[in-house]
């Protein structure tokens, strides 16, 4: 019988990174792990789930400030979905200019 691939959907506590000075300075987004909230057989159970999650999380966060604005201190979280595992941060290579 094949290995199965098992879907996992976390909560990441949401933050932007500066990615460096090319084009007059990029950011990206990343996360960092916060706990898993389920492990699902299939991608559409775990989207669904981070999907409703997502919905709870924005109602709760209503009024923290969004990542990309200047005076965010962190405190917004989002469900994530990844395949076999959770990393402890994403990404985990971080991104590079090209």
């Amino acid at each position: 019988m094949p290995d199965r691939i098992r879907h996992v959907v976390a909560l990441y506590e949401m933050d932007r990174t500066y990615g460096g000075p090319e084009e007059g300075g990029w950011w990206y987004d990343h996360g960092a792990l916060c706990r898993v909230l389920k492990v699902v057989p299939s991608a559409d159970a775990a989207y669904t789930l981070a999907a409703r999650a997502n919905r709870l999380m924005n109602r709760l966060q209503r009024g923290k400030r969004d990542i990309g604005s200047m005076a965010y201190t962190g405190g917004r979280y989002a469900a994530c979905v990844f395949e076999h595992t959770a990393p402890r941060v994403f990404p985990e290579i971080p991104p590079h200019y090209e």
